[in-house]
């Protein structure tokens, strides 16, 4: 039986609590611990240590008629859901384009993960997102989760979501994320056949890495749960000053490690819940923050991917690992 987004969040907010705990005995991430295996730091671009993607989810508009999550208690699918309709519909009215004027004034471009159900209702929004310089990443054609296709169907609705987003913002999009990053075995397949460069459902690195995919590299750029509004406002019910601590202490912790490797910072907003004032002004007083500290880079996901591919020092997992050993 699948899993709601509720229902996923929920365990995940269980395991996280695991982590936290066995995290707190660690050493603190002040202070990388130094192995036998260390391999040389490479730094982004300018000699940037420390690069931090922004997920951008535009998704409101393209949720089931009935049975999806929101904050009201579910009801008989007989009757619609009125008003969570306008919980996902704030994400479109004013969420995303609040954080768009956000990212405006920072002068930081980021990732739009669209469904293309969702660009289809508002094509107008979606084409501003990439007229202000972001990028526009497919998130499927519709809700439908990815493990509960066909292979044939699975192709159809990444198709659906290419020319949903290229009619839109006259660009195609190269990276991809999956319905609760769950994919299908057929997954990464087809998004190489469909010319896709990356997707981001991994949340075992923190800098992006590359796989073997048919045979060729394909870039994973990771996802986060740690610092995705939905985790935290959702579940583990955060207030906005809670999640101001969570973005500078892990910023803190992963610029530290930066002094001897490439890290990467992945925060995740969604247009409903992260384009609410409160936290909206948050993620903006965070961002000036890091903009202060030295070797720090606010990249699309887009960019990283394509470094990965080309440095020969990226982490490399499968057959390519054995292939980049001298």
């Amino acid at each position: 039986m699948s899993l709601s987004r509720r229902e996923f969040v929920a365990q995940t907010a269980v395991a996280g609590a695991a982590v936290a705990a066995t995290a707190a005995a660690s050493p603190s991430p002040s202070a990388p611990r130094s192995t036998s295996k260390s391999r040389k730091a490479e730094t982004w671009p300018n000699g940037a240590r420390l690069a931090i993607s922004i997920s951008l989810q535009f998704e409101a508009g393209a949720q089931p008629e009935h049975g999806a999550s929101g904050p009201f208690p579910t009801i008989d699918s007989h009757y619609p859901d009125l008003p969570t309709a306008t919980w996902y519909a704030y994400g479109y009215k004013e969420g995303l384009p609040r954080l768009l004027d956000v990212f405006d004034r920072q002068g930081v471009k980021v990732t739009s993960h669209m469904v293309g159900a969702a660009v289809d209702l508002n094509p107008g929004l979606a084409r501003e997102i990439v007229q202000r310089g972001h990028e526009a990443a497919a998130h499927g054609q519709t809700w439908t989760p990815q493990f509960s296709m066909t292979r044939e169907e699975e192709r159809a609705s990444y198709e659906a979501n290419i020319q949903s987003i290229l009619r839109a913002t006259g660009t195609r999009p190269v990276g991809f994320n999956a319905f609760w990053l769950r994919g299908t075995p057929n997954t990464l397949p087809l998004l190489q056949e469909l010319g896709f460069l990356y997707h981001i459902d991994d949340i075992s690195r923190d800098e992006p890495f590359l796989i073997p995919v048919n045979g060729k590299p394909f870039a994973v750029v990771p996802y986060t749960l740690g610092l995705n509004d939905i985790v935290l406002f959702e579940e583990r019910h955060f207030s906005a000053d809670q999640f101001a601590s969570e973005l500078k202490l892990e910023f803190d912790a992963l610029l530290a490690e930066s002094a001897t490797r490439r890290r990467m910072m992945s925060i995740s907003m969604h247009d409903r819940i992260g384009g609410r004032p409160a936290r909206a002004r948050v993620l903006e007083e965070f961002i000036a923050y890091a903009k202060r500290q030295p070797g720090v880079w606010f990249a699309r996901k887009d960019e990283l991917a394509r470094i990965a591919l080309e440095s020969p020092l990226t982490p490399r997992e499968g057959s390519l690992a054995s292939a980049a050993r001298p």
